[in-house]
C-alpha cells in the first residue's frame, strides 16, 4: 500500500457535514438578514400607523371625550352611534361619492389610456402620460380653488355660457361640483393603471377576433376587457380607496350638503362637537372599510387574465 493510500490526520473529509454550531450560526443568520433589512421600516410603520391606530381605537370605547379628560375605556356605544340613521346617511353620501367617482374616471380614463396605449405613437407616449398627470403636481387644496373659480356663479363656465345666450348653471355646492373635483383628481390614478394593462394587450388575439366575424362591440367585450380586467380592477379600487378617505373636494366644492365620512371625523376632533370618542369609532369603521377595499386589490388586482 502506497503512502498516499493512507488518510492524512491534518485534512477533513469535504464530504462530511457541518458541525451542529456551524447549523445554528447559518439559522440565525437566515432570520437575522430579513429583521436587519425590514427593521427601521417595520419601526417606521409600527410607530406611525400601528400605534396611532391603536390609541384611535382605545378613544373609541370611551363616550363623550374630550381633550383632557381621562382616558378610561367602558363599551361600544361610540359603535352603536355610527349606525343612528342621520350617521348612515353620511355614510351612504361617502359611499354614493366614491362608487359614483370610480365609474366616472373609469368611464373616462379607459378610452384615453387605449388610445395612449395602442393608437399614440410610441415616442409620444410617455410625454402624453406626463402631460395628463402634470396637474397632479400642484395642490388638491390649489385645484379645488381653481375649480371654485370655474364653477362659482360669476365663475369662467357661467360667463362662457350667458355669452352665449346659454342660462348659468348653479353647480357650486352641489353633489355635481364635488363629483367634477373628484373625477379630476383621481383620472390620472385610473388613466396610469388602465394605460399599463392595456400596453401589454396582445393584438393577435384581436385580429383573431376580426377575422372570425366579431364587430367592435364584441371584441371589445370578450378580448379586450378580460385582457384588461386586472387593471380595471386595480385602478377602480385605488379609486375608491382615495375617494372615500377625501376631505378637500366635499369641503370646498360641496357645501353643507355634501357631509361625508371625513368632514364628520373632521367636526368631531377640530369642530364645535369636540367628541373625540365618537370621531374616533368612525375613524375605526372608515380604516375597516379601507383594509377591506385593500385586500380585494391585492387579491383580484394582480389576477392572470383568462385567455
Amino acid at each position: 500500500m502506497t503512502p498516499s493510500s493512507f488518510p492524512n490526520p491534518g485534512t477533513t473529509n469535504a464530504t462530511t457535514e457541518p458541525p451542529p454550531l456551524e447549523n445554528k450560526k447559518r439559522v440565525r443568520l437566515q432570520w437575522l438578514e430579513p429583521v436587519v433589512l425590514l427593521g427601521p421600516a417595520g419601526l417606521w410603520l409600527a410607530l406611525l400607523l400601528v400605534l396611532p391606530t391603536l390609541v384611535i381605537f382605545e378613544l373609541s370605547l370611551v363616550p363623550n371625550i374630550r381633550p383632557g379628560m381621562v382616558v378610561n375605556p367602558s363599551g361600544i356605544d361610540n359603535y352603536l352611534r355610527v349606525f343612528e340613521p342621520i350617521n348612515l346617511q353620511v355614510m351612504g353620501r361617502s359611499l354614493f361619492f366614491a362608487i359614483g367617482s370610480t365609474v366616472i374616471c373609469l368611464i373616462l380614463g379607459f378610452p384615453v389610456a387605449y388610445w395612449i396605449a395602442q393608437m399614440a405613437p410610441k415616442r409620444w407616449q410617455n410625454l402624453l402620460l406626463l402631460g395628463f398627470i402634470l396637474p397632479n403636481f400642484t395642490s388638491s387644496l390649489l385645484r379645488s380653488y381653481a375649480w371654485i373659480t370655474i364653477l362659482r356663479p360669476t365663475g369662467v363656465l357661467n360667463t362662457i355660457l350667458t355669452s352665449i345666450k346659454l342660462p348659468a348653471l348653479e353647480v357650486l355646492n352641489t353633489s355635481s361640483a364635488v363629483f367634477v373635483g373628484m373625477a379630476y383628481s383621481y383620472l390620472p390614478y385610473m388613466v396610469l393603471i388602465l394605460y399599463a394593462s392595456l400596453e401589454k394587450l396582445d393584438r393577435r388575439l384581436l385580429e383573431a377576433s376580426a377575422d372570425l366575424g366579431a364587430n367592435a362591440v364584441q371584441t371589445f367585450w370578450k378580448v379586450t376587457v378580460p385582457q384588461t380586467l386586472p387593471g380595471i380592477a386595480a385602478g377602480s379600487l385605488l379609486v375608491f380607496i382615495s375617494v372615500l378617505g377625501d376631505f378637500v373636494d366635499p369641503e370646498l366644492l360641496g357645501g353643507a350638503s355634501s357631509m361625508t365620512v371625513s368632514r364628520l371625523i373632521y367636526n368631531q376632533f377640530l369642530g364645535a362637537t369636540q367628541n373625540w370618542g365618537f370621531g374616533s369609532s368612525l375613524s375605526m369603521v372608515l380604516i375597516l372599510a379601507v383594509s377591506i377595499a385593500i385586500a380585494l386589490l391585492i387579491k383580484y388586482g394582480d389576477m392572470t387574465p383568462e385567455r
